[in-house]
């Protein structure tokens, strides 16, 4: 394992200021969304990316070969139209007019993002006469940009919080190497704490029932989603501790999966044994008797930050917030990206006592780590707060 003294800080392999090729697809009733579009697209444009005209045929079907980064989707509130994309790399921020004044804009907005299968919707209001965009994260982050009738301050704060997310890179493929020794297809102590402490995130009342996509979309969409996202079920928060057996490695709950209920290993909780930066890939050591779930797609941040800190035994992840001030993410990376992992793993790297550090995700939720998962409870109660501030 790496000593913290000698690691670098966490830095993107990725180029700086690279330039997406996007495009605008979908169609809408709504002329507030087909000039919230052009106008976006216009801003975009001057900040030098490319915009590419239909590259998106009428049936929601990517057509351009070369990567597609972007694609805003104009969409109806009546029948959310998903982009079928060719890679994972296209990112979807699907654009909505609401009715006005909605009691709860998750509870409307949220059923939006699922049917659409986007990345992020911008979804399009008016409360108390001053209109407003709302931003909606599949994590369940949302946060909302105040129009202020100047268009060009206006759609700045918007490209402000699109592009960075268009620009970040999934890490969620899995390399499953059915090699588990059996004698860990029962699990080992810290598999077992896992699951222990699944339950009793669910008496702490942390774990939101986990969405269903099938009661959203199509089959043909569900396959997608599956191609696309590795996920069969939206699920929040996940739990991990190291290895025994092998301390360079650890075990994690799975994706989409209810945390109360976890069991099996492979399906419920699996080995993660490394992770391969050429393919964005996180390597799983899994039973041959199993067919295996797609493990958390927190997974590569778990993994940077063990990597690098020998005294870390465990970490947790909720949709919650602290008590007291904490060190926060400074933006809305999606989940599963290389961008929010390397931003995590770098206040880890600055907390006072990395093994005991409380992280904040901007508009998302907290990374634990601890010594045990044990630990980590014992230091939590009576600290977490249900309500994450949203800015």
């Amino acid at each position: 394992m790496t000593d913290s003294s000698h690691t670098p800080t966490w830095k993107s392999p990725f180029p700086t200021n690279e330039i997406m090729t996007f495009t605008i697809a979908g169609e809408s009733t709504s002329e507030f969304v087909n000039q919230f579009a052009l106008r976006l697209r216009d801003i975009i444009v001057t900040k030098g990316h490319t915009f590419a005209a239909n590259a998106v045929d009428a049936a929601g079907e990517v057509k351009l070969n070369d990567p597609l980064r972007l694609v805003l989707n104009m969409c109806n509130v009546e029948k959310p139209r998903p982009v079928n994309r060719k890679g994972q790399g296209t990112f979807v921020a699907s654009i909505f007019e609401g009715a006005g004044n909605e009691a709860s804009v998750m509870h409307a907005a949220y059923p939006l993002l699922v049917r659409s299968i986007s990345n992020l919707i911008i979804y399009n209001t008016i409360r108390d006469g001053v209109r407003e965009s709302h931003f909606i994260t599949p994590e369940q982050g949302h946060y909302v940009v105040k129009h202020t009738g100047n268009l060009v301050t206006d759609y700045e704060n918007m490209y402000k919080r699109v592009t960075p997310l268009a620009l970040s890179h999934l890490v969620i493929n899995n390399d499953y190497i059915k090699n588990l020794p059996q004698a860990l297809w029962g699990g080992e102590q810290p598999m077992k704490d896992i699951c222990d402490a699944g339950k009793r995130l669910d008496t702490m009342g942390l774990l939101p029932s986990p969405t269903r996509l099938e009661d959203y979309l199509t089959e043909s969409d569900m396959k997608m989603v599956r191609r696309m996202y590795g996920i069969g079920g939206l699920s929040y928060g996940n739990l991990s501790a190291r290895a025994t057996h092998n301390p360079e490695y650890f075990w994690m709950s799975a994706s989409g999966v209810d945390k109360s209920k976890l069991e099996t290993v492979g399906r419920d909780v699996l080995l993660v044994t490394g992770y391969v930066p050429e393919r964005l890939e996180i390597t799983l050591s899994v039973p041959d008797n199993v067919e295996p779930r797609r493990v958390s797609v927190d997974a590569i941040e778990h993994w940077m930050i063990y990597r690098e800190h020998p005294t870390v035994g465990a970490i947790v992840h909720v949709h919650a917030w602290w008590s007291d001030p904490i060190p926060s993410t400074q933006v809305n990376y999606p989940c599963g990206t290389y961008e929010i992992a390397a931003e995590v793993a770098e206040l880890v790297r600055q907390a006072p006592d990395p093994s005991r550090a409380v992280i904040g995700l901007k508009n998302h939720g907290l990374t634990i780590t601890g010594h045990s998962l044990t630990e980590i409870f014992d230091r939590i109660e009576g600290k977490i707060v249900p309500q994450i501030p949203m800015n």
